[in-house]
């Protein structure tokens, strides 16, 4: 998609922040961080939301990288908090996948 903002990232026509890369998953450095580790982990494949997913071995690979990336940031230890937001009402602003990774802090709830 040539306006997706993640998919410019997948292109290498923005640069993130990269700690972790596979041929189908990438994971970045959130610009406005919300805990003192926030990465963002997306499909390369444009799937613009949670709904839209329809691959099992996808979402498995997804959320096994969020715990990848957490033991390699070291924040497994102590915790860590994962968000996948789901359309307007869910929070989501950018409309490709990503599951938010936040830790490094002692995460709260109800979240807001």
């Amino acid at each position: 998609m040539t306006d997706c903002l993640f998919c410019k990232m997948v292109a290498g026509e923005i640069q993130p922040a990269v700690v972790y890369e596979t041929d189908r998953i990438l994971a970045f450095r959130d610009i406005h961080p919300r805990a003192p580790t926030h990465v963002l982990i997306i499909p390369k494949q444009h799937i613009a939301t949670l709904d839209d997913l329809d691959d099992p071995a996808l979402a498995g690979e997804l959320l096994l990288t969020v715990r990848l990336v957490a033991q390699q940031l070291g924040v497994a230890e102590n915790g860590y908090r994962t968000v996948i937001n789901c359309r307007g009402d869910g929070g989501q602003e950018v409309f490709h996948l990503h599951a938010h990774l936040l830790g490094g802090r002692s995460m709260y709830w109800p979240p807001g």
